[in-house]
């Protein structure tokens, strides 16, 4: 089996669709929506035909729609058995709060 390897289009197009998807499924319209999340109707208009959108306005949304907890997944930790096995870090130090490389 070959590995589709996807890009920030790839994402975006697939939030969008399941976004818009999510407002039909609700019986929403692009107005209605706008309505509900704050977000003007332009963005959501620009948001379901492009995929841009600011992370501010994707929140208010997802909220809207009934999924934020879909962003819980967005940068979390890996398992900790696979950190530690290849991580040269030591095991109970400290989180890191800032980068050394540029």
């Amino acid at each position: 089996m070959i590995a589709v390897i996807k890009n920030q289009h790839d994402y975006r197009e697939e939030i969008r669709e399941k976004a818009r998807s999510r407002r039909l499924a609700l019986n929403l319209t692009q107005a209605g929506l706008a309505k509900r999340s704050g977000v003007s109707l332009g963005s959501i208009k620009k948001f379901e035909s492009t995929g841009e959108i600011s992370l501010s306005s994707l929140l208010d949304i997802a909220l809207a729609l009934g999924c934020l907890q879909d962003f819980e997944m967005v940068f979390q930790d890996k398992d900790s058995v696979q950190i530690d096995l290849f991580s040269k870090t030591k095991p109970n130090k400290p989180m890191r709060k800032r980068g050394s490389k540029q």
